[in-house]
């Protein structure tokens, strides 16, 4: 079954998609569907399996944890400017 689509545009665009399927030798609905066709086809999707894998990898790894209202205050402290600096590794 097919569906139809309203797409809105500017005047001076709809007058360049014309032309340009004017060159191609094809109806302005028909030169949309294969833009359209061709951009799907381009888009680059990650599949579940690389989405879950990025979880699992960050779910891995160790990072800051404590009450909320502590590390916000921790964050505000060092956007002031009122937190000391880490060492640094081998500095005495």
């Amino acid at each position: 079954m097919t569906k139809r689509l309203q797409v809105l545009l500017e005047d001076t665009e709809l007058a360049e998609i014309r032309a340009l399927a004017r060159r191609r030798r094809q109806t302005t609905a028909a030169f949309v569907r294969d833009a359209l066709r061709a951009a799907r086809a381009a888009a680059d999707y990650p599949t579940v399996e690389s989405k879950l894998s990025a979880v699992r990898e960050a779910a891995a790894q160790a990072y800051p944890t404590g009450e909320i209202e502590e590390l916000l205050a921790e964050t505000e402290r060092g956007y002031l400017g009122e937190m000391p600096l880490p060492p640094v590794p081998g500095d005495r």
